[in-house]
């Protein structure tokens, strides 16, 4: 199969990309850096002929709600649009557990219209809500360190490694749209803080943590199980303490 990935130079792209070639799948991967432009349509008719279903696991600004709602819908129709002249029959979007509940936060804006335009679009489609990945809590106490002091939102998440995503991915690329699908998570809940400490200590590096709502990125609507996989939901095998390990 055919299988186009937007966004295949990140994280979770690369992965993903990997996977479907390890699976034997024709792979097209779409970026920037690789000549196709999201925001513009720039290479995009050329990247999706004879693609048969698109892995969208693109990721954008979050500074501001009103930028970052620009970026991922742009985007979004963008890819929408070739899509349905390339005659793609399966859009496979990665998204955010808990998208509905949260407010005031511009990525979970951003990816909210992204949902909406893909729900009333013209090509079939699967939502895939996501838990954070296992590096989640390093990666957000490096936005705020400061002379070895990081601020981190006291968040209780249930984890899950980003290889586990990219399977469940390239399962789903591969069979037919399913609408929304059942949240994906990781095996056990985790408060953000001590994952971070846990994080930094396996890399050698000792920073202060500092729990707070006041670091200016995520607020007290995220407190609470309002971030946790709900009831059916699909539950992946590695652990964070696996994960921490194989690293």
């Amino acid at each position: 199969m055919r299988i186009a990935v937007a966004g295949a130079t990140g994280n979770i792209g690369s992965l993903t990309v990997a996977v479907l070639q390890k699976e034997g799948h024709d792979v097209v991967s779409i970026s920037r850096s690789l000549g196709v432009d999201l925001t513009t349509g720039e290479g995009l008719e050329e990247a999706l002929t004879g693609v048969e279903t698109v892995v969208d696991v693109t990721n954008g600004p979050a500074s501001d709600p009103e930028e970052t709602v620009a970026y991922f819908g742009g985007a979004m129709r963008n890819l929408l649009a070739a899509g349905q002249r390339a005659g793609v029959r399966h859009h496979v979007l990665l998204s955010i557990v808990g998208l509905s509940r949260v407010e005031g936060n511009a990525h979970y804006a951003g990816k909210r219209e992204q949902e909406r335009l893909l729900a009333a679009g013209p090509v079939p489609w699967t939502i895939v809500p996501a838990t954070q990945f296992h590096d989640f809590a390093e990666m957000v106490a490096g936005w705020t360190e400061r002379d070895g002091v990081a601020a981190i939102a006291p968040l209780l998440v249930q984890p899950i490694a980003p290889a586990d995503v990219a399977e469940i991915l390239a399962e789903i690329a591969a069979g037919e749209p399913q609408g929304r699908y059942a949240d994906v998570a990781g095996p056990d809940p985790q408060d953000l803080v001590d994952m971070a400490r846990r994080s930094l200590q396996a890399r050698g590096r000792e920073v202060k943590l500092v729990p707070t709502w006041s670091s200016g990125v995520f607020g007290p609507s995220m407190a609470g199980d309002v971030l946790l996989p709900g009831e059916g939901a699909r539950i992946a095998p590695t652990t964070f303490e696996e994960w921490l390990l194989s690293r």
